[in-house]
């Protein structure tokens, strides 16, 4: 990415990557931090009574959660080091893995957002939670789109091993 592009940098990988764990730690340690807009959207239908299935029932959820993202990345002061806990072409991975049309809308969103690394955590053991429904060959599978998406927008990877959340952290503020 050029000179203009944004201090932005995006914390990415599958389900159970240990993204928002990671992304605490960077704000622990003082780093401004853009938190994960599709965990925030499911948390907020959620509360309304929703069940996930209801949710993802819906034509557009995957358009709400990518619009979302992108909005909250537009109102980061573009002057300003972030870690973001995902980034809008993640959206890329799930609307092909959900056999989704692509919006030109969110073409327009998709070309619009830089980032200046992208780092792709590796995926560590895999536990479920209330928003978190997939499968451990699911991860994977989307851990892999993901890696795809960026790879497919000109993004060079970082890889992040796993090791202890002190460690990933130090890993990631040493290549930046």
């Amino acid at each position: 990415m050029n000179a203009i592009t944004p201090p932005w940098y995006v914390l990415t990988g599958g389900p159970c990557a240990g993204k928002t764990t990671l992304v605490n730690e960077l704000e622990k340690r003082g780093h401004n931090i853009l938190p994960e807009a599709a965990r925030l959207f499911f948390e907020e239908e959620l509360a309304l009574g929703l069940t996930i299935e209801q949710i993802r029932a819906t034509d557009d959820w995957l358009f709400r959660i990518a619009e979302r993202k992108y909005n909250m990345e537009r109102a980061v002061p573009p002057e300003e080091t972030f870690f973001f806990d995902r980034g809008v072409p993640d959206s890329v991975a799930y609307f092909r893995l959900n056999n989704e049309p692509i919006r030109q809308a969110f073409t327009e969103m998709l070309n619009a957002s830089k980032y200046r690394a992208v780092f792709l955590l590796d995926l560590v053991d895999f536990q479920a939670d209330e928003a978190r429904t997939e499968t451990p060959e699911q991860a994977r599978e989307i851990h892999e789109a993901i890696r795809t998406a960026y790879t497919e927008l000109g993004y060079d990877i970082i890889s992040v091993p796993v090791l202890p959340v002190p460690e990933r952290a130090d890993f990631i503020l040493s290549r930046l």
